[in-house]
Formats: C-alpha cells, sequence, structure tokens
C-alpha cells in the first residue's frame, strides 16, 4: 500500500513539474543589436531589407527561430549570395543578431551558346542537332553594380539570330528601398522565321534575306512595399518587320495581313513569394499574375491576361508535393498567328510534349509532382576561395503527371492537341546546385502514345 501511495505520489509530481513548464511563459528577448558581415560589394541597407528582426523589439525563442528561418530565405532569394548563415547569441535579457554573408560572382563576362529551339530534345531530334540553330557571341553581365542589387546586361549575339540587348535593372531608388526601375533595348534580325504550325510542330522558313527584323524598347517602374509582394508597370514599343517570302505563305502572320506591325504595350504584373526558395521550392507558394494591353487602335488591339500559381506541401523530411496550374487567354479572338503561341513556350507547356507546340486564344494547364531527396554532397572547391569553397548538389527523384487544354476554334485538321484534353505523366531525377542551377532528366509518356527522354535546363521549377 506504501509503494503504491509512494509511486502516486512520485507520478503527481511529475504531471504537476510538466504542467508547470507547459504553462510558464516563454522567456522574452531585446534585440540587442544587428551585425553583418561578408557583404564586400553589397550596402548593408540592402541586407537590413530582408533581415525581419528589428532592433529593440521584445520576441520568445519561438519568434526568434521563426525569424531566423525567414531572414535567412530572403536573403537567400535576392540572388546575391551563394550562402548565408544567421545566429541568434543571447546574453542576459537581450539577444544579438549575427548575419554571415557569402557573394556570389557579380561580373560574367562569358562566351554565348545557346540554341534557339525550345528544348534540346526538339534541337537534337527533329533539327538533327544543326549548329545553324545557334546563337552565339559574348554575354556581359554585370550583377550587384553598385551594391543595391542592380544589374547590367550586354549581350551582342550573332549566328542563327543577329541581336544586341541592353537592360539596365536599379530595384530601389528611394530611401524606403520600396521602388525601382529598368530599362531596356533590343535589336534583332533573323533569316529563319516559324511561320505556321503545322501538325502540331513549328514549321519554319528559310531564306536568303532576312526574314524578320525587331526592335524593341521598354521602360518599367517597380514596387516592393513588403519582402513577399512585388508590383511591376511596363510601357513598351515594338517595330517588327517580316520579308514578303513569309506575308505569301502567311498572310495571316500578324493583324491585317501588313508586313510590317509596329505598336506599343502596356502591361501590369503582380508577384508574391512565400517560400524558401524561389527557384526550387520546398514549401511555401507562389503567385503571378499579369495583364498586357497592345495597341491604341483599331488594328493593333488585343488584351492578354494569365495566372500562374505554385504551391508546395512536404509530406515528410525529405519528401514534398509540387501542384502547379497556370492559365492565358487572349481577346478578341483572331486568326492571327502572331497572337496565338501558347503551350511549348516559356514555362507554358507540358512534360511529354516537348517535340509538340498547342496553339490557342484560351489554354490552361495542371501539373502535379512528387518529389524525393535521395542524396546530396558537397563539392570542395581545389581552388582557394572565401566564398565559393563548396559546391552543394541535391538530387531529387520524382513521379509527376501533366494536364491541359489549349482552345483554338480556327485550328487546322492537322493540329489534333487543340481543342482536347492534353495528358503526360512520367518520373525523373533533379539535381540542383548554387546560382539557381537545375538540370533536369525526365522520362515522359503522353497522350499520343509516345515515351523517351527530355532533358531541360530551365529553373522555372
Amino acid at each position: 500500500m506504501r509503494f503504491l501511495l509512494l509511486l502516486l505520489f512520485l507520478n503527481l509530481c511529475s504531471y504537476l513539474q510538466t504542467w508547470a513548464q507547459q504553462t510558464t511563459p516563454d522567456t522574452l528577448w531585446r534585440v540587442h543589436k544587428i551585425t553583418i558581415e561578408g557583404n564586400k560589394r553589397t550596402r548593408d541597407f540592402i541586407v537590413y531589407r530582408e533581415i525581419v528582426f528589428k532592433k529593440d523589439e521584445i520576441i520568445n525563442d519561438q519568434t526568434i527561430n521563426e525569424k531566423l528561418v525567414l531572414s535567412k530565405q530572403l536573403l537567400m532569394n535576392t540572388t546575391l549570395f551563394v550562402d548565408v548563415l544567421i545566429e541568434a547569441v543571447k546574453t542576459d535579457t537581450t539577444v544579438d543578431i549575427h548575419v554571415l554573408l557569402k557573394e556570389r560572382w557579380y561580373l560574367f563576362p562569358l562566351p554565348h551558346f545557346k540554341l534557339v529551339d525550345r528544348n534540346f530534345n526538339q534541337w537534337f531530334v527533329d533539327q538533327k542537332a544543326s549548329l545553324e540553330r545557334v546563337n552565339y557571341g559574348l554575354k556581359f553581365i554585370q550583377n550587384n553594380i553598385s551594391g543595391r542589387n542592380d544589374n547590367l546586361d550586354i549581350w551582342l549575339i550573332t549566328g542563327y539570330t543577329q541581336q544586341i540587348t541592353l537592360r539596365y535593372n536599379l530595384p530601389f531608388i528611394d530611401k524606403k528601398l520600396t521602388k525601382g526601375f529598368s530599362i531596356g533595348y533590343l535589336y534583332a534580325t533573323q533569316r529563319e522565321l516559324n511561320y505556321a504550325t503545322a501538325n502540331n510542330k513549328q514549321a519554319f522558313f528559310r531564306g536568303e534575306d532576312i526574314m524578320r527584323k525587331t526592335m524593341r524598347a521598354e521602360l518599367a517602374y517597380s514596387w516592393r512595399p513588403d519582402n513577399k509582394q512585388r508590383h511591376y508597370f511596363r510601357v513598351g514599343y515594338n517595330d517588327q518587320e517580316i520579308s514578303d517570302s513569309i506575308i505569301k505563305i502567311n498572310p495571316h502572320y500578324y493583324p491585317l495581313g501588313v508586313q510590317r506591325f509596329r505598336y506599343p504595350d502596356f502591361s501590369y504584373e503582380f508577384k508574391y513569394y512565400n517560400t524558401d526558395y524561389i527557384y526550387y521550392p520546398l514549401k511555401g507558394w507562389m503567385l503571378d499574375v499579369g495583364i498586357t494591353k497592345r495597341g491604341i487602335n483599331k488594328e493593333t488591339h488585343l488584351w492578354q491576361a494569365n495566372i500562374r500559381a505554385v504551391y508546395v506541401k512536404p509530406l515528410a523530411k525529405k519528401t514534398f508535393l509540387h501542384l502547379e496550374g497556370f492559365a492565358a487567354v487572349r481577346t478578341p479572338v483572331n486568326n492571327n498567328f502572331f497572337d496565338q503561341r501558347l503551350f511549348g513556350y516559356g514555362y507554358f507547356f507540358l512534360r511529354g510534349l516537348e517535340y509538340n507546340v498547342v496553339d490557342g486564344n484560351f489554354g490552361a494547364a495542371c501539373k502535379t509532382t512528387l518529389h524525393q531527396q535521395v542524396g546530396k554532397f558537397i563539392l570542395h572547391n581545389p581552388f582557394r576561395s572565401k566564398t565559393h569553397d563548396k559546391i552543394p548538389f541535391r538530387f531529387f527523384l520524382k513521379i509527376y503527371g501533366d494536364v491541359g487544354y489549349a482552345s483554338n476554334k480556327f485550328a487546322v485538321s492537322s493540329n489534333t492537341l487543340n481543342n482536347t484534353l492534353l495528358k503526360s505523366y512520367g518520373i525523373g531525377l533533379d539535381i540542383v546546385s548554387i546560382y539557381d542551377f537545375v538540370f533536369k532528366i525526365e522520362y515522359s509518356f503522353n497522350q499520343l502514345g509516345r515515351e523517351g527522354v527530355y532533358l531541360q535546363s530551365r529553373n522555372d521549377f
């Protein structure tokens, strides 16, 4: 009996101790100071903008841990650093926040060699790895010029396309670090042009003369009221001209069958990032919404709206589910080839249909992927470097399935993928490293009964 009473007493004491620990309020800390180290070029105020700690604020342990994670995510998403370490050093009733940064290389005077086709498979198989379908030249990129995360691009390209590109972007021009601008100019010529879509593939015409000249000038204003929202307002002017040969084989290339097409455009884009890493998120979500108005008269008039959403949910420590949806609509509906590019361009594609394009005035798709991290390692740089001494690699196995639909009431009978449900699925391996490097090896199956290996080097996830 005494033993039972003693055991009951000990259990009661244990319960009371646990209850007391659970009901004891968290220790509160005052942020004493925030220090940063390692930013040789990046200005301090650019770093402080991404750190969610505030001097003299009172926070508990849980809030400290949450803000440490969020601050690192925001700093990595600036694409200014290859690594970020943030520590909280506690003394008595205060806590010091120390930020250690490793900056990227910001100057890239690189030779440029890029395929003009939409993906590697199309170039290697459809175009038989033709070197005539390659752009080459010099690409001069200077990031973080003044330490304000501003960028200057100068591209001098020849080969398939002769192109000159100049662009400068300054994200912050005000004291509150919320407003910025960018300006750009492009001039390009090409001797081969995609003039139509046949059998759901691009049809090209090549001649001795220049098939198309393109000039575009653009000015953009950006507004970033907080760490997650971004607003962009753009105005541009375009001047494009195609050859007589293109007009003869496709009189509906430009609106009204014109040979030279000049027009202004106005656009607004909203982006929202609530994820750990923009280029390969493992949790969180992202949203991109845009609307564009082309032209100011009846002949050039066109509206386009598009939306893209990404949601990533961890299912286990190394397993996560990725959902992506996107849609686009154009009005008024017309039969101009220039206004109908849809599936197969940019992020608007289905895995397994890399060889195909699907035109239309409206389209939507949903992509589902289950990822499993299967390994990682760190490559130690044999050359001495304070900022690039370690190069990490991560490997993710995945299974996926995509569905989509493209509406086109002007579709010809040979383009059988229009106005029908598009489906594909497959397995793959993603390799992720520094400098937003993502390389994808995918084995896909599509509704046409075709299968194959597809290689992607795109970081739009």
